[in-house]
């Protein structure tokens, strides 16, 4: 079905005068007044912009029909992993569309569940979400942290388990940062940052983060500073306590550089000092578990795909640093210790795979997983010989199984009753060869049975960045688009995590172009071997995939029927300037840097719109509560792309409100969202929409 394109008359936006110098070179910046969110004028423009993107959203017939369906399918029990804690077990179960998945707690595993913590009755719209929770090991008291409206700041309360009331404790100003109890239960750390402006606090940048200890039943004016670092504005620290309570692990981060230092205290000694024990930021480590003074650590050191190595605090020095698993040929993701034995998460080619070794490192087996997908869980303490991990697929919604240790055998735990069947799908892994002949996987789902002549309408996502693995998962959302007829591609680019820290590397800072040459390398693949045609095909992805979609649409605006980047990074000379946007340059690089700024600004998506060229078809989303990228980004990426664009397809902003980043959002503004970005996607695409 073809619909006729009216039109459409977008708000004017104002430009101002603003030019800024960089080493040089003179870069206009006209819609710098969108970057105040809560200026009047700001508010008035993106009421403007909604009102046409939502009433364009409305007149597609096919909302009306993908929104139901959404909500059909979404309806369903979604359970997470359940662990244990003392004599009890804790995990989250949403009964189908509630807006936040409510925390259960139960006495045995066939006995009766209790609601431990509903976050839905927190807010009327479900835009206050339990966004961490710490509980002790007697699993007696809870510490949680609630969200509001999707920003990154915490508040933070303590629970009684039994009884289900709350203590007097409250903990503010808390950010990218967990919680983690003495083995006593008589306190925990966490760490904050100091209180900000009020006004401002949604867009202001974070630095100076500290280390404190809070003791029950005190006020927060009285926790104990346990670690800062005045002289290191970017320093993180996140305070893990080991299972035997002997250890404060003091990990250090900066910014998003996959490197960290790792500091010790220890806790049966009051007056310990905080003792360096790795210093220097050259690779990534982190504390698997303690054997008394022996730290296991999982490490890329020497390692780009990962190894085991053992660390004696007693002698410290690397010379006596030990290796316990080498680096394999798939990457390690993570590991545990379980049954006195580890247990290892791997990738092989964007797929899990589980190993158990003993602890001098021999060979146990490897865990036998129902199909190709993505495995989690495997958590629990070091001499459990019972635990639970979860898996996943394109197909394949999250199943819980019960894994046992000793005997390596698997049994189906809770398993989703979802309203479609996967034997109508397949999925296949392909691989194709980026620009400089880099070898990238992709994987293709779709109906069983379409033909290859060009016509499908596909949606192609990425994100490549930040060490992140795309791996299989299961998603309502792109069942839908599955059953709309249309073919879902999800490209491993470089940039992510992959092939471990070499292949990451090779799509960050000076080397970023080689991400936006990998997903357009898998544009043409996908049309070269007639899955697609530029005109049905649809690029998407979020946040640093929002920029991958902005940098690709403005360097081969030819290639794409559709565009959509969501809560994207899009103005790469100013991201830095806002919240934790600073923390991002060890990725991308720094404007203040000539050489980088070179490279940022001849990629920039809002930088290198080009007046008077045809965009493809473009829905930008964001939502006005994000504090980790700012809306400023999509709103004036859409100021200038309206004004820019030369070709006849709609170019319409879609912002939500009260609501974030994305982590958090409430189940109804989830469904609504992806309703729009489909209806979108099936106008502007042409696509019937008979198979609904």
């Amino acid at each position: 079905m073809t619909y006729p394109e009216k039109p459409l008359t977008y708000p004017q936006t104002r430009k101002a005068e603003q030019v800024d110098d960089y080493h040089g070179t003179s870069v206009s910046d006209p819609y710098r007044w969108l970057e105040d969110p809560d200026s009047d004028e700001t508010k008035v423009w993106v009421e403007a912009e909604n009102q046409v993107t939502f009433s364009y959203l409305k007149e597609i017939p096919a909302r009306e029909k993908i929104k139901p369906r959404l909500t059909q399918l979404w309806d369903y029990e979604k359970y997470s992993i359940p662990y244990k804690k003392g004599n009890r077990y804790f995990y989250y179960k949403n009964d189908g569309l509630q807006n936040q998945s409510v925390l259960y707690t139960l006495t045995s595993l066939d006995g009766e569940p209790r609601v431990l913590l509903d976050p839905n009755t927190l807010s009327e719209d479900g835009t206050v979400a339990l966004s961490s929770v710490a509980i002790t090991e007697d699993g007696k008291l809870m510490a949680y942290g609630l969200s509001a409206s999707g920003s990154d700041w915490q508040e933070w309360k303590v629970r009684d388990v039994e009884t289900g009331s709350d203590l007097s404790d409250h903990l503010k100003w808390i950010k990218f940062s967990g919680a983690s109890w003495t083995l006593d239960g008589q306190g925990f750390f966490y760490s904050r940052y100091d209180e900000p402006n009020e006004k401002t606090k949604l867009e202001d940048v974070n630095y100076y983060q500290k280390l404190f200890y809070h003791r029950l039943g005190t006020p927060q004016s009285e926790d104990v500073l346990i670690y800062h670092r005045p002289d290191q504005k970017e320093w993180g620290f996140s305070g893990d306590v080991t299972e035997d309570g002997k250890y404060l692990i003091i990990t250090v981060w900066r910014g998003t550089e996959p490197k960290n230092l790792v500091f010790y205290k220890d806790l049966t000694e009051p007056a310990a000092p905080v003792i360096e024990l790795i210093s220097e930021f050259d690779a990534k480590y982190s504390v698997i578990d303690n054997d008394g003074s022996v730290f296991w650590f999982q490490t890329d050191l020497d390692a780009p795909r990962g190894r085991v190595i053992a660390i004696d605090t007693q002698n410290p020095s690397r010379d006596r640093w030990q290796e316990i698993i080498p680096e394999a040929d798939e990457v390690l993701e993570g590991a545990g210790v379980l049954n006195n034995q580890f247990v290892t998460d791997y990738l092989k080619d964007a797929r899990s795979q589980l190993k158990i070794f003993n602890l001098d490192g021999s060979f146990v087996r490897e865990v036998e997983l129902p199909g190709i997908g993505s495995a989690g869980g495997f958590g629990g303490k070091r001499y459990d010989t019972e635990t639970f991990y979860s898996f996943t697929g394109y197909t394949a919604p999250s199943t819980i199984y019960r894994y046992n240790m000793v005997t390596g055998e698997s049994t189906l735990y809770r398993q989703p009753k979802v309203d479609f069947n996967p034997a109508d799908y397949e999925t296949e892994q392909v691989f194709y060869s980026s620009k400089d002949g880099t070898r990238v996987p992709m994987f293709i789902t779709h109906k069983k049975g379409i033909q290859l002549d060009g016509n499908n309408a596909t949606y192609l996502y990425g994100y490549g960045g930040f060490s992140i693995s795309l791996t299989p998962s299961f998603s309502v959302g792109q069942l839908v688009w599955m059953e709309l007829g249309g073919v879902l591609a999800i490209a491993n680019l470089r940039g992510g995590g992959e092939y471990g820290e070499e292949w990451h590397q090779a799509g960050m800072k000076l080397q970023k172009q080689n991400v936006f040459d990998d997903f357009i390398a898998a544009a043409e693949w996908l049309i070269a071997n007639g899955y697609t045609s530029p005109a049905k095909l649809a690029i998407g992805g979020g946040s640093n995939g929002g920029l991958l979609v902005g940098a690709c649409m403005t360097q081969r605006p030819d290639l794409f029927g559709a565009a959509l980047p969501a809560v994207g990074v899009l103005d790469m000379l100013r991201f830095h300037k806002f919240t934790i946007g600073w923390a991002w340059c060890s990725e991308y690089g720094s404007p203040e840097n000539l050489e980088e700024f070179e490279i940022l600004y001849a990629y920039s998506p809002l930088h290198n719109l080009k007046a008077g060229t045809a965009y493809p078809a473009t829905m930008i989303t964001t939502a006005d509560h994000d504090d980790r990228v700012v809306p400023a980004h999509s709103f004036k990426f859409a100021a200038a792309l309206q004004e820019a664009d030369a070709g006849e397809k709609p170019v319409l902003i879609r912002i939500e409100t009260k609501a974030g980043h994305g982590a958090g959002k409430p189940t109804a503004k989830i469904i609504e969202e992806i309703a729009d970005k489909w209806a979108f996607l099936v106008r502007v695409l042409e696509m019937p929409v008979s198979s609904l």
